[in-house]
Protein backbone atom coordinates (compact mmCIF):
# COMPACT_ATOMS: atom_id res chain seq x y z
CA UNK A 1 0.00 0.00 0.00
CA UNK A 2 1.71 3.46 -0.78
CA UNK A 3 0.73 7.01 1.29
CA UNK A 4 1.72 10.21 1.23
CA UNK A 5 3.69 11.17 4.29
CA UNK A 6 5.95 13.76 2.95
CA UNK A 7 8.90 11.22 2.16
CA UNK A 8 9.02 10.77 6.36
CA UNK A 9 9.69 7.21 7.60
CA UNK A 10 7.96 7.58 10.35
CA UNK A 11 7.44 4.59 13.39
CA UNK A 12 3.71 4.81 14.91
CA UNK A 13 2.29 3.01 17.94
CA UNK A 14 -0.85 3.13 20.15
CA UNK A 15 -1.46 1.34 23.62
CA UNK A 16 -4.18 3.18 24.42
CA UNK A 17 -6.64 0.83 24.34
CA UNK A 18 -6.53 -2.80 25.18
CA UNK A 19 -4.86 -3.47 21.77
CA UNK A 20 -1.30 -3.25 20.10
CA UNK A 21 -1.08 -1.49 17.16
CA UNK A 22 2.30 -0.30 15.37
CA UNK A 23 2.55 0.77 12.33
CA UNK A 24 6.14 1.88 9.84
CA UNK A 25 5.34 4.78 7.18
CA UNK A 26 8.31 4.65 4.98
CA UNK A 27 9.34 7.49 2.40
CA UNK A 28 9.05 5.65 -0.57
CA UNK A 29 5.64 5.41 0.10
CA UNK A 30 4.91 2.02 1.64
CA UNK A 31 3.01 1.37 4.91
CA UNK A 32 3.61 -1.44 6.86
CA UNK A 33 1.77 -2.68 10.13
CA UNK A 34 1.02 -5.13 13.41
CA UNK A 35 -1.41 -5.31 15.70
CA UNK A 36 -2.97 -7.54 18.90
CA UNK A 37 -6.43 -7.53 19.80
CA UNK A 38 -6.57 -9.68 22.97
CA UNK A 39 -9.15 -12.32 22.88
CA UNK A 40 -12.13 -11.79 25.81
CA UNK A 41 -10.66 -12.39 28.68
CA UNK A 42 -7.23 -11.80 27.59
CA UNK A 43 -4.87 -9.54 29.30
CA UNK A 44 -3.88 -6.77 26.62
CA UNK A 45 -0.34 -7.55 25.48
CA UNK A 46 1.40 -4.14 25.54
CA UNK A 47 4.41 -4.65 27.21
CA UNK A 48 5.13 -8.47 26.04
CA UNK A 49 4.40 -7.27 22.02
CA UNK A 50 5.22 -3.38 21.57
CA UNK A 51 8.68 -3.85 21.03
CA UNK A 52 8.84 -7.12 19.30
CA UNK A 53 6.38 -5.33 16.74
CA UNK A 54 8.62 -2.61 16.25
CA UNK A 55 11.79 -4.51 15.46
CA UNK A 56 9.50 -6.68 13.06
CA UNK A 57 8.75 -4.04 11.36
CA UNK A 58 11.94 -2.67 11.01
CA UNK A 59 13.30 -6.12 9.66
CA UNK A 60 10.66 -6.73 7.20
CA UNK A 61 11.34 -2.64 5.96
CA UNK A 62 15.08 -3.29 6.04
CA UNK A 63 15.15 -0.06 7.78
CA UNK A 64 17.40 0.53 11.05
CA UNK A 65 16.07 2.23 13.78
CA UNK A 66 18.51 5.70 13.56
CA UNK A 67 17.22 5.87 9.95
CA UNK A 68 13.63 6.95 11.24
CA UNK A 69 12.78 10.12 10.83
CA UNK A 70 10.29 10.18 13.81
CA UNK A 71 8.19 8.23 15.92
CA UNK A 72 4.71 9.01 16.85
CA UNK A 73 2.97 8.06 19.95
CA UNK A 74 -0.64 7.66 21.39
CA UNK A 75 -1.16 9.45 24.20
CA UNK A 76 -4.60 8.82 24.75
CA UNK A 77 -6.74 9.32 26.60
CA UNK A 78 -6.81 5.50 27.16
CA UNK A 79 -6.14 2.99 30.17
CA UNK A 80 -3.39 4.24 32.41
CA UNK A 81 -1.07 1.20 32.16
CA UNK A 82 -1.16 0.91 28.21
CA UNK A 83 -0.30 4.62 28.18
CA UNK A 84 2.60 5.03 30.44
CA UNK A 85 4.18 1.48 28.86
CA UNK A 86 3.30 2.94 24.94
CA UNK A 87 4.63 6.18 26.74
CA UNK A 88 7.67 5.66 28.07
CA UNK A 89 9.18 2.93 24.99
CA UNK A 90 8.78 6.12 22.47
CA UNK A 91 10.75 8.29 24.93
CA UNK A 92 12.92 5.57 25.26
CA UNK A 93 13.58 4.86 21.84
CA UNK A 94 13.57 8.53 20.88
CA UNK A 95 16.55 8.95 23.69
CA UNK A 96 18.45 6.39 22.93
CA UNK A 97 18.69 7.07 19.36
CA UNK A 98 17.92 11.01 19.32
CA UNK A 99 14.89 11.01 17.13
CA UNK A 100 12.09 13.41 17.11
CA UNK A 101 8.83 12.91 19.02
CA UNK A 102 5.50 13.65 18.69
CA UNK A 103 2.24 13.05 20.58
CA UNK A 104 -1.15 12.09 18.84
CA UNK A 105 -4.25 11.91 20.61
CA UNK A 106 -5.70 8.74 20.24
CA UNK A 107 -9.15 10.40 19.70
CA UNK A 108 -8.05 12.10 17.21
CA UNK A 109 -6.22 9.64 15.29
CA UNK A 110 -9.32 7.33 15.65
CA UNK A 111 -11.51 10.18 14.01
CA UNK A 112 -9.07 11.06 11.25
CA UNK A 113 -9.19 7.52 10.25
CA UNK A 114 -12.58 7.41 9.62
CA UNK A 115 -12.00 10.46 7.02
CA UNK A 116 -9.26 8.93 5.21
CA UNK A 117 -9.66 8.19 1.85
CA UNK A 118 -10.05 4.94 0.29
CA UNK A 119 -7.07 2.93 1.04
CA UNK A 120 -5.36 3.14 -3.26
CA UNK A 121 -3.09 0.10 -3.66
CA UNK A 122 -1.72 -3.37 -3.40
CA UNK A 123 -1.76 -4.54 0.24
CA UNK A 124 1.88 -5.11 2.40
CA UNK A 125 1.87 -7.79 4.41
CA UNK A 126 0.90 -7.25 7.84
CA UNK A 127 -1.85 -4.17 6.90
CA UNK A 128 -5.34 -3.74 8.34
CA UNK A 129 -6.47 -0.80 6.45
CA UNK A 130 -9.80 0.32 7.80
CA UNK A 131 -13.30 1.18 6.36
CA UNK A 132 -13.62 4.98 5.62
CA UNK A 133 -16.57 6.90 6.81
CA UNK A 134 -18.09 6.98 2.86
CA UNK A 135 -17.68 3.37 3.21
CA UNK A 136 -19.52 2.91 6.34
CA UNK A 137 -22.28 5.04 4.80
CA UNK A 138 -22.37 3.27 1.36
CA UNK A 139 -24.99 0.44 0.94
CA UNK A 140 -24.26 -3.18 1.49
CA UNK A 141 -22.63 -5.24 -1.21
CA UNK A 142 -24.76 -8.02 -3.46
CA UNK A 143 -25.03 -10.61 -0.85
CA UNK A 144 -24.45 -8.69 2.29
CA UNK A 145 -27.18 -8.29 5.39
CA UNK A 146 -28.51 -4.76 4.94
CA UNK A 147 -27.77 -3.12 8.68
CA UNK A 148 -30.09 -3.48 11.07
CA UNK A 149 -32.25 -1.19 13.09
CA UNK A 150 -29.32 -1.45 16.04
CA UNK A 151 -26.59 -1.37 13.88
CA UNK A 152 -27.61 2.38 12.53
CA UNK A 153 -28.69 5.59 14.09
CA UNK A 154 -32.33 5.69 15.03
CA UNK A 155 -32.12 9.15 13.08
CA UNK A 156 -31.25 9.72 9.29
CA UNK A 157 -28.37 8.18 8.31
CA UNK A 158 -26.04 10.21 5.29
CA UNK A 159 -27.27 10.06 2.13
CA UNK A 160 -25.53 6.74 -0.29
CA UNK A 161 -22.11 8.02 -0.41
CA UNK A 162 -22.23 11.01 1.68
CA UNK A 163 -19.97 11.84 4.12
CA UNK A 164 -21.03 12.38 7.74
CA UNK A 165 -21.29 15.83 9.14
CA UNK A 166 -18.87 14.94 11.88
CA UNK A 167 -16.80 12.20 13.70
CA UNK A 168 -17.47 11.64 16.77
CA UNK A 169 -14.53 9.38 18.81
CA UNK A 170 -15.69 7.70 21.51
CA UNK A 171 -13.14 5.07 23.97
CA UNK A 172 -14.61 2.91 26.84
CA UNK A 173 -13.35 4.41 29.78
CA UNK A 174 -14.57 2.16 32.21
CA UNK A 175 -15.90 2.84 35.62
CA UNK A 176 -19.00 3.13 33.15
CA UNK A 177 -17.68 6.02 31.41
CA UNK A 178 -16.72 7.14 28.06
CA UNK A 179 -13.46 9.21 26.66
CA UNK A 180 -14.79 11.17 23.50
CA UNK A 181 -14.22 13.72 20.88
CA UNK A 182 -15.87 15.43 17.76
CA UNK A 183 -14.41 16.96 14.32
CA UNK A 184 -15.88 17.82 11.74
CA UNK A 185 -15.48 15.31 9.33
CA UNK A 186 -13.66 18.06 6.69
CA UNK A 187 -10.69 18.98 8.83
CA UNK A 188 -10.56 15.48 11.03
CA UNK A 189 -7.41 14.45 9.42
CA UNK A 190 -5.88 18.40 10.28
CA UNK A 191 -3.92 17.30 13.42
CA UNK A 192 -4.37 21.50 14.12
CA UNK A 193 -8.30 21.54 14.04
CA UNK A 194 -10.34 22.72 16.51
CA UNK A 195 -12.76 19.84 17.82
CA UNK A 196 -16.39 20.24 18.10
CA UNK A 197 -16.17 18.38 21.30
CA UNK A 198 -13.01 18.53 22.91
CA UNK A 199 -11.68 15.58 24.63
CA UNK A 200 -13.57 14.94 27.77
CA UNK A 201 -14.33 11.72 30.22
CA UNK A 202 -18.10 11.90 30.36
CA UNK A 203 -21.00 9.43 31.47
CA UNK A 204 -23.41 7.79 29.37
CA UNK A 205 -25.94 10.83 29.63
CA UNK A 206 -23.18 13.30 29.58
CA UNK A 207 -22.32 12.14 26.16
CA UNK A 208 -25.60 11.72 24.88
CA UNK A 209 -26.24 15.30 25.66
CA UNK A 210 -22.81 16.17 24.13
CA UNK A 211 -24.00 13.68 21.09
CA UNK A 212 -27.25 16.28 20.89
CA UNK A 213 -25.48 19.30 20.33
CA UNK A 214 -23.63 17.87 17.00
CA UNK A 215 -24.69 18.15 13.67
CA UNK A 216 -27.43 15.15 13.04
CA UNK A 217 -25.94 11.71 11.61
CA UNK A 218 -22.32 12.34 13.52
CA UNK A 219 -20.66 9.31 12.90
CA UNK A 220 -19.38 7.43 16.08
CA UNK A 221 -16.68 4.97 16.20
CA UNK A 222 -14.61 3.51 18.75
CA UNK A 223 -14.67 0.54 21.15
CA UNK A 224 -17.24 3.64 23.27
CA UNK A 225 -19.78 3.38 20.73
CA UNK A 226 -20.26 -0.03 20.52
CA UNK A 227 -20.52 -0.17 24.47
CA UNK A 228 -22.80 3.20 24.31
CA UNK A 229 -24.58 2.57 20.99
CA UNK A 230 -27.89 2.66 22.70
CA UNK A 231 -27.47 6.29 23.99
CA UNK A 232 -25.55 7.09 20.72
CA UNK A 233 -28.37 6.74 18.54
CA UNK A 234 -31.22 7.82 20.86
CA UNK A 235 -29.06 11.17 20.85
CA UNK A 236 -28.87 10.97 16.92
CA UNK A 237 -25.42 9.58 15.81
CA UNK A 238 -24.52 6.89 13.12
CA UNK A 239 -22.89 3.57 14.45
CA UNK A 240 -21.32 1.50 11.78
CA UNK A 241 -22.03 -2.38 12.91
CA UNK A 242 -19.80 -4.37 15.59
CA UNK A 243 -17.35 -5.87 13.44
CA UNK A 244 -16.48 -2.42 11.45
CA UNK A 245 -12.75 -1.97 11.34
CA UNK A 246 -13.54 1.91 11.96
CA UNK A 247 -14.09 1.14 15.72
CA UNK A 248 -10.11 -0.12 15.91
CA UNK A 249 -7.26 2.74 17.02
CA UNK A 250 -4.96 1.96 13.88
CA UNK A 251 -1.49 3.25 14.13
CA UNK A 252 -1.62 4.17 10.30
CA UNK A 253 -3.28 7.10 11.89
CA UNK A 254 -0.93 8.37 13.55
CA UNK A 255 1.72 8.10 10.99
CA UNK A 256 -0.66 10.38 9.01
CA UNK A 257 -1.16 12.78 12.09
CA UNK A 258 2.79 12.65 13.07
CA UNK A 259 3.33 13.55 10.15
CA UNK A 260 2.27 17.24 10.25
CA UNK A 261 2.82 17.45 13.82
CA UNK A 262 5.69 19.64 15.50
CA UNK A 263 8.35 17.24 17.36
CA UNK A 264 8.58 17.75 20.84
CA UNK A 265 11.08 17.72 23.69
CA UNK A 266 10.84 14.32 25.35
CA UNK A 267 9.73 15.27 28.82
CA UNK A 268 6.70 16.88 27.34
CA UNK A 269 5.12 14.13 25.57
CA UNK A 270 2.86 12.29 28.63
CA UNK A 271 -0.03 10.65 28.81
CA UNK A 272 -3.61 12.48 28.30
CA UNK A 273 -5.46 10.92 31.10
CA UNK A 274 -8.75 13.09 31.42
CA UNK A 275 -9.65 11.77 35.20
CA UNK A 276 -7.40 10.71 38.14
CA UNK A 277 -6.34 6.99 38.11
CA UNK A 278 -8.34 4.09 40.21
CA UNK A 279 -5.70 4.44 43.08
CA UNK A 280 -5.47 8.10 43.87
CA UNK A 281 -8.99 7.83 43.97
CA UNK A 282 -9.07 5.88 46.53
CA UNK A 283 -6.76 7.17 48.72
CA UNK A 284 -8.55 10.33 48.13
CA UNK A 285 -12.21 8.70 49.83
CA UNK A 286 -9.89 6.92 52.53
CA UNK A 287 -8.68 10.37 53.54
CA UNK A 288 -12.69 12.22 53.12
CA UNK A 289 -13.40 9.29 55.50
CA UNK A 290 -10.61 9.77 57.73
Amino acid sequence: MRDDFDAMTILAFDTATPATSVALALDDGRLLSRRHDPAPGERPGHQELLLGFVVALLEEAGVELPAVDRIAVGVGPGTFTGLRIGVATARGLAHAHDLPLVAVSTLHALAAQAAAPPAAADQAAGEHPAATADQAAAPPAAGEPAATGDQAAAGQAPADGEAPPALLAVLDARRGEAFAAAWPHAAAADPRAAPLLAPAALSPEALAAAVAELPAASLAVGDGALRFREQLQAAGAVVPADGSSLHRVDAVAHCRLGAALEPLARDEVVPTYLRLPDAELALRRRGERE
